[in-house]
């Protein structure tokens, strides 16, 4: 038994499927089980219960995952005390849905990057569903997302920052006349709505109404597209505060009444083993944000 089987051990018990720990893990799907059967010869004891679909933990592969978590996590502590003194650099990667945080989050960056030359930060940038995608196939290090986060699936940082939404229209619709926003106010308007928000459901439940009854024109994954398209004048788009500079762009943009705010967290994937620098942004992003 060595760690890195107890790595890929972890793995499948997190992913319930063989074939989507092996995809994490860069390993091909036999060379995964039969770590497992090695793992389970050398015990002499069954820790799956193989389905078609998914794979389960026996009771003594229950008890055998909480003592493989704690010996990775002391593992991991080890090397990261014996790497203090290395060098920090390199990329971390940071795959993020479209938001004003992003600001606080550069903020953080530049001082870390300040302290410690060689860091680079490199973002992706798409809706929930790619910010998911990037993590779970080892392509980031971090994500960020408004709203509920999967705590069995991932560990996160609530950053205690929110993400005001509005409408974004053409400054010659009679909506534009108005402070706020209200419910009422769209009724049968044509909207250009976000798909992540549509599937987290509160885009509906601020209306009030069900999306069969939403005059819904389009959707978009990136807010540029949206302000596109109602400058096109496909509709008008509930988007997030901060992200289009509607000076001079024939666009204004009015916040919704009741207010709607998204908070934000930075996650990450269970089981991550970080670079020195993925690292210590981590932890400059715990010092700025619990603070």
């Amino acid at each position: 038994m060595d760690i890195r089987a107890l790595r890929y051990f972890l793995a499948v018990a997190h992913e319930e499927n063989i074939t989507k720990a092996a995809d994490y893990l860069h390993v091909t799907q036999p060379t995964l089980s039969r770590q497992l059967m090695t793992l389970e010869d050398e015990f002499g004891k069954q820790l799956f219960i193989r389905g078609k679909r998914r794979v389960t933990l026996t009771q003594d592969g229950i008890l055998f995952r909480k003592r493989a978590t704690e010996i990775v996590d002391l593992v991991d502590k080890t090397e990261a005390e014996m790497k203090e003194e290395r060098e920090i650099a390199g990329d971390i990667f940071l795959a993020a849905g479209e938001t004003d945080v992003i600001r606080s989050i550069a903020e953080v960056a530049n001082e870390l990057c300040e302290e410690h030359q060689g860091i680079r930060l490199r973002l992706f940038s798409g809706d929930g569903d790619y910010v998911r995608d990037h993590l779970d196939k080892g392509l980031a290090d971090f994500g960020l997302l408004f709203g509920p986060v999967d705590q069995l699936k991932y560990n996160l940082l609530p950053l205690n920052k929110y993400d005001r939404w509005g409408v974004l229209m053409p400054d010659d619709c009679d909506l534009a006349q108005n402070e706020t926003i209200k419910p009422a106010d769209l009724q049968n308007r044509r909207l250009i709505l976000s798909q992540q928000a549509l599937d987290g459901g509160f885009l509906q439940a601020w209306l009030n109404r069900e999306l069969s009854d939403l005059n819904v024109s389009a959707t978009y994954t990136l807010i540029l597209n949206a302000a596109k398209m109602t400058a096109g004048g496909l509709g008008i788009a509930m988007v997030i505060d901060g992200l289009i500079n509607t000076k001079d762009s024939g666009l204004v943009f009015r916040p919704l009444d009741p207010p709607l705010e998204a908070s934000m967290s930075l996650i990450w994937k269970k089981y991550q083993v970080f670079t020195p620098a993925a690292e210590a942004f981590l932890t400059a992003l715990q010092e700025a944000f619990e603070a």
